[in-house]
């Protein structure tokens, strides 16, 4: 299941994963992706600039900034940072399921049109958050299906949440089709080995997040061992779901090496293979350019 957005407050501190104060070697160098990330948002007005030269010092090549509703006329900032960047930044834009039932019509014309510009990579995220029930379920289904719809129809790949609606996800995807042709993405996967194999199954690829790093994400990590090298991705999420050992602070893009370096001790690859497999993953899927 992937994690809450918006209201969600920045991980806690305290000693999971490899622990508190742990180090993580960064000898080797790797070409990384960062596939989901809201860096648009207001908690890097003050430094966005800074928080893109460290992720870029740290060897992520590209990021994919997902931009959202928040308000009438507004989907956020992610098309401006992206225009920013150029040949870093890749925008999305989408409506969350948090939100879907605020959205009017004139709204749902402007992602329409939105979506459909040549520098947007992707719908979404979309999907749904059964946890908060921000929107009514309903709702929460019906754009869901929207959107999917919406991608389909505009060749464009989709950026899934998914939080404690497993059978309904499932039931929305399949009868959507929603792993063939350009695809899609469940993004910050935190759920079982038989989910995982569930949205695989459909076709789709799968992105974890800083939560593998975490001490109670046993069940995580065993999924992340058997998800085949080419379906997978790595994301941060950010400002969310910081990895140990920075938990309790606000996560950045460049973090997105750590959860790299958890992927592959599972794996028991070189770290530099797991980086160079999901940046030519989220390059694929979300035609990012060579």
């Amino acid at each position: 299941m992937t994690q809450p957005r918006g209201d969600q407050t920045l991980s806690p501190g305290g000693g999971e994963g490899q622990g508190e104060g742990a180090t993580v070697e960064m000898d080797r160098p790797m070409r990384l992706v960062d596939s989901h990330c809201h860096i648009d948002g207001p908690e890097y007005d003050a430094d966005r600039g800074d928080v893109v030269a460290r992720a870029k010092a740290g060897g992520l090549a590209k990021a994919v900034i997902v931009g959202l509703w928040r308000g009438p006329g507004d989907f956020g900032w992610a098309l401006e940072v992206a225009a920013a960047e150029p040949g870093w930044a890749f925008p999305t834009v989408g409506v969350h399921p948090h939100d879907c039932a605020r959205v009017g019509a004139d709204d749902w014309a402007l992602l329409e049109a939105l979506a459909a510009r040549p520098d947007v990579v992707a719908v979404g995220e979309t999907g749904l958050d059964y946890h908060y029930d921000h929107s009514p379920r309903p709702a929460q289904r019906a754009s869901f299906e929207r959107q999917l719809d919406l991608a389909r129809r505009l060749g464009k790949p989709v950026t899934v949440h998914l939080r404690e609606a497993q059978q309904d996800c499932l039931a929305i995807l399949t009868a959507a089709r929603a792993g063939e042709g350009p695809g899609g993405v469940v993004h910050c996967f935190s759920g079982i080995r038989a989910e995982a194999e569930a949205y695989l199954a459909l076709g789709l690829h799968l992105s974890i997040a800083g939560i593998v790093t975490f001490k109670t994400a046993g069940a995580l990590r065993e999924a992340a061992a058997a998800v085949p090298l080419d379906r997978l991705l790595v994301e941060t999420d950010s400002p969310f779901l910081t990895p140990v050992p920075h938990r309790g602070k606000r996560n950045e893009p460049a973090h997105v090496a750590l959860v790299v370096r958890e992927i592959a001790r599972v794996k028991r690859l070189p770290p530099e293979e797991v980086a160079a497999a999901t940046a030519a993953n989220a390059e694929r899927l979300f035609r990012l350019g060579a």
